[in-house]
Order: structure tokens, then C-alpha cells, then sequence
């Protein structure tokens, strides 16, 4: 099966972290998405934007990715957690390319308030095969700090080393 990772990260990349766990394991492409327009470099202006787009519904323009989705099989999908949802450039991703037929694994990463981050990105995921989906929590400090045992990502990247 061939597999894409595609994320976003931003603040403490701890969503790169995890995406970098997964592409390490089963040797897949990676990519990063990237807004067009980068959020600003004040974490306090950077929250507050992303709250007004979350709540807007709004999707940034993005840069190009290097791959082309429709090429692959599987598209494994990460996002740290935005107001209880998925981050904006996550939503622009997921509405902009066509999942028919794929295999779509979605995982995020939060501080201990998941919210619907899973459920919005599978809604968005049209007409794509949902599997494994995964939340990752780290210290509720905005800090880098795991709080999902490391064991317990092993065992989630194992499943997925099994359907490649």
C-alpha cells in the first residue's frame, strides 16, 4: 500500500514529531503542510487568529505539496488541536482533495482537550476508508512533554506497519 503522510504543526511541533515517528517506521513520504500566508510568530496572535478561522469555518490557502494525494493509497493525516477541531490548514487539506477509494488514517495531538478533532476530520474525509484513527496528548502547559506512553504510539504504528 502506498502511503502518504501528510501534517501540520506549529507552536512546539508536536505534531511533526509524531508524523516523523510514523514515516520512520514505515518508510513512507512525508510532507508538511504549509499556509500560504504564515500565521504570525506571536503564539498569544497566532491563538488568536486561529480561533477567528476556526470559528469562521476558514480554510488558508496552501502551499503546493510536493506529492500528488490521488497517487497514493493510504493518506495518513495529522493535526494538533485548534479550538476543540482541527487546524485550519488541516480543513483547507481535506477539502481540497478528493479521499474516494483511499485509506485515510487520522491522528491528532492536543493538550488534554480533544475535543471533535477526529470526528470533523473524518466527516471532511469524503468517501475514504477510515482506519486508526489515533489522539496523542502531550502536557497540558504547552509544552513538548508526551503524556500518551510512548508504548502505546508503538502498538498504534505497529497496526499500521501491518495493513502496508
Amino acid at each position: 500500500m502506498k502511503t502518504l503522510i501528510v501534517y501540520y504543526s506549529w507552536h512546539n511541533g508536536n505534531t511533526k514529531r509524531i508524523a516523523e515517528m510514523i514515516q520512520k517506521e514505515l518508510n513512507a513520504d512525508i510532507t508538511a503542510i504549509d499556509t500560504l500566508t504564515p500565521y504570525p510568530a506571536v503564539y498569544r496572535q497566532a491563538s488568536d487568529q486561529g480561533k477567528r478561522e476556526v470559528e469562521t469555518g476558514y480554510c488558508p490557502a496552501l502551499k503546493p505539496l510536493p506529492f500528488e494525494v490521488r497517487e497514493y493509497d493510504r493518506i495518513i493525516i495529522g493535526t494538533p488541536t485548534w479550538w476543540y477541531t482541527m487546524a485550519p490548514a488541516v480543513r483547507t487539506f481535506l477539502t481540497e482533495n478528493d479521499f474516494s477509494g483511499k485509506t485515510v488514517v487520522p491522528f491528532m495531538t492536543n493538550a488534554g482537550w480533544p475535543g471533535t478533532v477526529i470526528q470533523d476530520m473524518c466527516e471532511l474525509a469524503e468517501g475514504a476508508e477510515i482506519r486508526f484513527p489515533k489522539e496523542i496528548r502531550f502536557d497540558s502547559d504547552g509544552g513538548d512533554r508526551l503524556v500518551t506512553g510512548l508504548s502505546e504510539i508503538d502498538r498504534w504504528i505497529d497496526e499500521l506497519k501491518k495493513e502496508s
